[in-house]
């Protein structure tokens, strides 16, 4: 299985790639020689090829937070999200890069000054206002994607400045095709074009609203217990119908709406606490903001709308029959549910962290779940310099984890930390799975 996903993430690479490729050899095949040539023909056709760049990979970015089924079982939403963070400055440098330089080439060719060219544009050319717009909206978008500005943020904000994304994307459409020069007289390349645009949209409309609709309709969720785990700590037992339809793995997680009044509209990831045991599944959500502490005073009978599953943080993840569990606070929700899904047969050591007992939450569960297997467990409880989770620490509670795949959930610099003292300790990186609890 993991070799598996290892060439479906190789395939959607090598597309990528030679979708870039197209785009970039459809921008060349609409440049001359005569062209390039005149005055201003250089600037005109770099800004043409910036632009198109830049749009491509606004569609990439899109796909890759899509929710495609097949990209979440195979790289994880961790990864998926890391990639997107990594191509998104590169899309708004690119834009920017081809208005100045369209403007800077329209200028040389029509002998006027910058300022004046760029007014022509906006008055003159069809759609290059709604351009300009969308160009505004996905700086807006960019800036407040900063690690920085999202800690300074609450998720809800953060989530519905994201979302004009998709009406930049709108707007910014119909300029490519009416003043494109690789399109304008070029049907097949509008076309092909078109195509690449309406399959993008279609996978929105399609996992990211039409499925989460249907699955909320059909398996009809409503509360019907909160109770209190660990001080901040709540679980949230859900009925529903059909549930064994869902295809959940242990590890996996959630985007939850409870259809009440201020949370309806907010979407928030929540990891399954316990695999789901029909007509009842549970979340555990600690008290982290606004939303989730109000989980806490959900009433039983409010109805939840959910999308997912999601994630690769499963055990189809691992290479090995010897599996390493470390999880620290509420981690250790994804880290029980993977326990209890892992096949019989797995070889099974589990690392729980926390500063004080009372914040081992789910203990009974989990050491009945180990005692089941035989496995091991392990509880570190204390302050972080009394009970070290460095290499040497892990090496000697489990002498074999170079051997292991491993699997890590926790707050983000316990995961980090936790993940460079594997890798310190000889831990080949594709057998590291970890799971991380920010936006």
């Amino acid at each position: 299985m993991a070799r598996h996903r290892h060439g479906l993430a190789t395939l959607f690479l090598v597309l990528s790639v030679l979708g870039l490729g197209a785009t970039i050899g459809v921008d060349g095949a609409s440049e001359s020689r005569g062209a390039l040539a005149a005055p201003g023909g250089v600037e005109t056709a770099l800004g043409q090829l910036t632009g198109l760049v830049g749009a491509y990979l606004m569609m990439l970015m899109v796909v890759l937070t899509g929710r495609l089924p097949v990209l979440e079982r195979a790289l994880g939403q961790d990864r998926l999200v890391r990639w997107h963070r990594r191509i998104g400055g590169w899309p708004i440098l690119l834009i920017a890069s081809h208005a100045v330089l369209v403007t800077l080439g329209y200028a040389k060719m029509d002998r006027t000054g910058p300022m004046h060219q760029l007014g022509t544009l906006l008055r003159s050319y069809p759609d290059v206002v709604a351009a300009t717009v969308a160009f505004a909206l996905l700086v807006m978008v960019g800036v407040t994607s900063y690690r920085r500005a999202r800690r300074r943020m609450r998720y809800e904000t953060w989530w519905l400045l994201h979302l004009y994304t998709y009406l930049a994307l709108c707007l910014a459409f119909p300029h490519q095709l009416a003043d494109g020069q690789s399109f304008v007289g070029h049907p097949l390349t509008r076309i092909w074009w078109s195509a690449m645009w309406a399959a993008t949209v279609g996978i929105v409309l399609v996992y990211r609203v039409g499925l989460p609709v249907w699955r909320s309709f059909y398996h009809r969720l409503r509360v019907v217990e909160v109770s209190e785990e660990a001080p901040g700590v709540f679980s949230i037992i859900c009925a529903g119908h059909h549930l064994q339809r869902l295809n959940v793995s242990g590890g996996q997680f959630f985007s939850w709406h409870f259809m009440t009044r201020g949370l309806w509209w907010q979407a928030h990831p929540y990891s399954l606490s316990a695999l789901p045991r029909p007509p009842h599944m549970r979340v555990t959500v600690k008290d982290l903001g606004d939303h989730s502490r109000s989980l806490a005073d959900l009433r039983p009978g409010t109805l939840v709308a959910i999308q997912g599953p999601y994630g690769a943080f499963t055990p189809e993840a691992r290479s090995q029959n010897r599996v390493l569990l470390i999880a620290a606070g509420v981690g250790v929700t994804p880290i029980r549910a993977l326990l209890e899904d892992l096949p019989p047969e797995v070889d099974v050591a589990v690392v729980l962290r926390a500063s004080k007992s009372e914040d081992l939450i789910f203990r009974d569960e989990v050491v009945s779940l180990v005692a089941q297997r035989r496995g091991q467990l392990f509880e570190l409880i204390g302050d972080r310099s009394a009970v070290p989770t460095d290499t040497a620490a892990l090496v000697s509670l489990v002498p074999d984890l170079r051997g292991r795949d491993t699997y890590v959930c926790g707050p983000e610099g316990f995961s980090q930390q936790i993940v460079s003292s594997l890798r310190a300790a000889g831990t080949p990186a594709e057998r590291i799975h970890h799971e991380g609890f920010t936006f």
